[in-house]
């Protein structure tokens, strides 16, 4: 060991036990640089704030602004600017968000570290050869060269509650793969001493690494992904139809300023002009809803992706178990429930005086009423070369010295074992027996400790040694356990109902997984280590993590790897953790989710914040995300289809007609009475089979919904064309009344229609929508018989002509239906 240690030190310093010079450490400081973590630089706030308006959607927005500005509509204009405003505020805000998230994580660790320097120990804000005890954060991320009963609190990396026992590296070991050997920087030390090798510092610590994952722009989002498809794709129908519109009224003769008017009015009228309003709101609907549920939501756009994933990545720890260590059973040496060993766990975990693992807490939770009659004599305390603790204690006319430890490290002092106050010879067959109940306890996903005792009441000393630790008498196992948690089984069944799979990243073992996932009735596919994890290609990757349910083991950095290569396969991920190892993970998943108990920076990397570590809380979510999705889809699906429908209808009107049918203001104020009628949309109800599947944007859905309704929205506005000219031979003013009265209906009436797969009269709208709609309809044709007709250009309409338009909008509404129901069946793909 001694040899190994100096060949460790020769390794990576090229010196000795004295470190590095003076002289050596200035030249690698001015080679390597500070040992600090190197931040991106920033881009200026008001920079930032800009780059959001480069946006499509919100160009096509800025566009109907000014537009609506030139043609004298400034309240509309003032509308969908202050529409687009807010939205960039938002996402401005969600930056700055991660920024601090960044800020955060390299604030959290201190860098100062007792170091080795020509052969004197000093205190500087880094090292090479450092010294590390009981309370020491890790100074930088290195190899151990020398240690003494070393014990680490590895949680903010692996997230699991157990210090790891570190010993010294082995010459040529790749460190990669050998972890046994490696501190990181911000790590602490719960027991024992080292020297470790700094072998990387500053920005080249895995802690470093994480600082910088969290400062990168966060992935796109699935929603986030959706809107740009559907921006762009609005974007080229809005450009292709004012060229098309223009070049056909200029090939007319027409004025040019008119047609150039009127083509950008289509335009306009063709935006969903009220979109992100209609999404904060709904959004905001659904955050209220999801605090009532006890989960609080930083970004609002994170409920959508919620509602998209299909894959949901956990720790097992609080959320499959109950995240608390217990004593569950205390068996003999044939697997036999054994009072003495719990008493005996008992005594030796009060009387103990060193650091208390999470197993004594676990015992020390448990009860025996001979406990008050035992007093403590002496300790032996626990070390690593042992793996076991002794206590000499004096009680009931006896003195016992009680061990527990490694039940291997006990066994190898026992010379008899006890069942049923029996005592027989630790011999071959019994120890065969013993190897049999500890692997059938390791095999249910129990930590076992053995437990053991020697009586020597026969011997009045008061002081014991590490050579009295012999001829003991072995008592049986303490097993331990992170209990299944038993609300955890109806939520996966349900999340499996709803079509999203959840898959285990833990830090913890497979066997252990295993047991646990069993318990709650978690299916599991197929299991992998993140050792075995590092031999996979990055080609095969997306197909391997397709394929299981359990990563065992794994890295923060597997941990990111696993969600970017589900992602690359189609699907949209959550992932919930709570510790600083999770914090890249919740910035690269589609959703991030933490507990409000989680460590600072997980909670700032996150996009949603549980009151409650529960599976239940998260299915909660999932189905508010749908919800939220569905209401804003059918924004979307009515809109485009319906502003589709009319702007062809009027660009086909504009060559066929002597005068436009519908002047510019008529057309802005069409559509505003129209988006005023869908504000109630976030407060509508949602199908139940709506919310059974994953919802993920479909540009194609909304090209075939737009093309396919908007015809038959175009079809019945010709027909009324047809009817208002030759039936009752309308000149320009009334033909205009007319058409805005039957394209206002027809545009809101089909809401009804299309805000469900169902038919209409299965599903009942909420009752503000219904009355949005109705009253907005009213109001259009009421419009004509007002005082402020004239100033718009309307003209009253004869009550003929109103019934012959209801005639005409309800038939409309049983084709729309029918036109709808063939869509939903795979119709015109």
């Amino acid at each position: 060991m001694e040899r190994d240690a100096e060949q460790a030190i020769n390794e990576y310093l090229s010196g000795s036990r004295r470190g590095l010079s003076h002289s050596e450490a200035a030249r690698r400081l001015s080679e390597y640089g500070p040992n600090e973590i190197v931040q991106r630089a920033a881009r200026g706030d008001l920079a930032a704030f800009a780059l959001h308006f480069t946006n499509p959607l919100v160009l096509i927005l800025l566009v109907a602004s000014a537009v609506s500005v030139f043609v004298g509509e400034a309240t509309n204009a003032a509308i969908i600017a202050v529409i687009i405003l807010l939205s960039v505020i938002l996402d401005f805000v969600q930056e700055r968000r991660s920024n601090r998230a960044a800020a955060a994580l390299r604030a959290s660790v201190a860098l100062r570290a007792t170091v080795i320097r020509d052969g004197e120990a000093r205190t500087i804000p880094a090292g090479d050869l450092v010294q590390l005890t009981v309370g020491d954060l890790a100074p930088a991320d290195g190899r151990i060269v020398q240690a003494k009963d070393f014990f680490v609190d590895e949680a903010a990396f692996t997230g699991e509650s157990f210090p790891v026992e570190k010993t010294a590296a082995t010459t040529g070991a790749d460190e990669k793969v050998d972890k046994s050997s490696v501190v990181w920087l911000g790590t602490n030390v719960t027991n024992g001493e080292a020297s470790i090798v700094i072998t990387r510092t500053g920005a080249a610590t895995e802690f470093a690494h994480l600082a910088r994952t969290l400062a990168s722009a966060p992935p796109e989002t699935e929603f986030e992904r959706g809107t740009r498809n559907f921006s762009l794709f609005v974007m080229r129908i809005v450009i292709g139809l004012v060229f098309f519109v223009l070049l056909v009224n200029l090939a007319f003769e027409r004025p040019a300023l008119d047609s150039f008017l009127f083509a950008v009015a289509l335009a306009v009228g063709l935006t969903p002009g009220l979109l992100p309003m209609i999404a904060s709101v709904t959004l905001a609907h659904g955050a209220m809803r999801l605090a009532k549920r006890k989960v609080i939501v930083k970004r609002l756009g994170a409920i959508e992706d919620l509602g998209s994933i299909d894959v949901l990545c956990t720790d097992k720890t609080g959320t499959l178990s109950e995240g608390v260590i217990t004593l569950e059973r205390h068996v003999d040496c044939t697997g036999r429930e054994d009072e003495k060993t719990l008493l005996l766990a008992l005594l030796n975990a009060v009387h103990q005086a060193g650091l208390r693992s999470p197993l004594d807490d676990a015992i020390l939770r448990c009860e025996h009423s001979a406990l008050p009659l035992y007093e403590k004599v002496d300790e032996l305390p626990f070390d690593f070369e042992r793996r076991r603790l002794s206590v000499a204690v004096a009680g009931e006319g006896q003195t016992l010295l009680v061990t527990k430890g490694a039940p291997e490290a006990v066994a190898a002092v026992c010379r008899e074992f006890e069942i049923a106050g029996e005592r027989k010879p630790f011999d071959e067959a019994a120890q065969e027996q013993f190897t049999a109940v500890f692997s059938d306890l390791s095999s249910a996903g129990f930590r076992a400790l053995g437990v053991a005792y020697r009586d020597l009441s026969a011997e009045s000393r008061t002081h014991f040694t590490i050579a009295d630790e012999r001829d003991m008498v072995f008592v049986g196992f303490a097993a331990f356990l992170d209990p299944p948690r038993t609300s955890a089984t109806a939520t996966l069944h349900a999340l499996k109902r709803d079509a999203v799979e959840v898959k285990v990243l833990t830090g913890d073992n497979e066997i252990i997984t295993r047991k646990i996932c069993s318990d709650v009735g978690l299916e599991v596919r197929g299991a992998i280590t993140g050792e075995e994890l590092e031999k996979v290609s990055a080609e095969a990757l997306p197909q391997v993590v397709q394929r299981l349910t359990i990563f065992a083991r794994v890295s923060p950095d597997q941990k990111r790897r696993i969600i970017s290569a589900l992602q690359r396969s189609g699907h949209a991920v959550g992932y919930l953790g709570d510790g600083i190892n999770d914090a890249p993970s919740l910035h690269e998943a589609d959703v991030g989710l933490s507990v409000d108990t989680a460590v600072d920076v997980a909670r700032e990397a996150a996009d949603l914040i549980l009151l409650r570590k529960s599976l239940h809380v998260v299915h909660a979510g999932i189905i508010e995300g749908r919800r939220t999705f569905g209401n804003v889809m059918k924004y979307i699906l009515m809109g485009t289809s319906s502003n589709f429908g009319n702007m062809f209808s009027m660009a086909g009107a504009s060559l066929l007609l002597p005068f436009l049918p519908m002047l510019p203001p008529q057309i802005l104020l069409n559509n505003l009475l129209y988006d005023f009628s869908q504000v109630t949309i976030p407060g509508d109800r949602v199908d139940a089979d709506y919310l059974m599947k994953p919802r993920k944007w479909s540009v194609a859905l909304i090209r075939r919904y737009m093309i396919w309704m908007g015809l038959v929205s175009s079809l019945f506005d010709f027909l009324t064309f047809g009817v208002l000219l030759w039936v009752f031979s309308a000149g320009a003013e009334l033909f205009r009344t007319g058409w805005f009265i039957e394209s206002l209906a027809t545009q809101t009436l089909v809401i009804l229609v299309i805000r469900t797969r169902n038919a209409p009269w299965r599903s009942r709208p909420s009752r503000a929508l219904m009355l949005s709609t109705v009253s907005c309809v009213a109001v259009g044709v009421l419009l004509p018989f007002t005082p402020v007709s004239a100033l718009l250009g309307f003209v009253k309409p004869p009550v003929a002509m109103l019934a012959t338009i209801a005639v005409l909008v309800a038939a409309y509404l049983a084709l729309a239906e029918l036109m709808k129901r063939r869509l939903y069946r795979g119709h015109f793909d």
